[in-house]
């Protein structure tokens, strides 16, 4: 998917990225991890956040 620049949508967001696009705060992400209502991935020391699993968090569908 694209934006209306036309640059490529993010795969995935870190804590900071994801905190920021959601306005959710760094706690409340966390929170929603342990309860599964969040999907994440650990690569190396990083946590990623899926886009679409965020999407669906935010948009209702999660």
């Amino acid at each position: 998917m694209n934006t209306p620049n036309n640059e490529p949508q993010p795969l995935a967001y870190s804590i900071k990225e994801a905190c920021r696009v959601s306005t959710l705060g760094r706690t409340r992400i966390y929170q929603l991890i342990n309860e599964g209502r969040l999907e994440s991935r650990k690569i190396g020391k990083r946590t990623l956040i899926p886009a679409a699993s965020l999407r669906a968090l935010i948009v209702g569908e999660g």
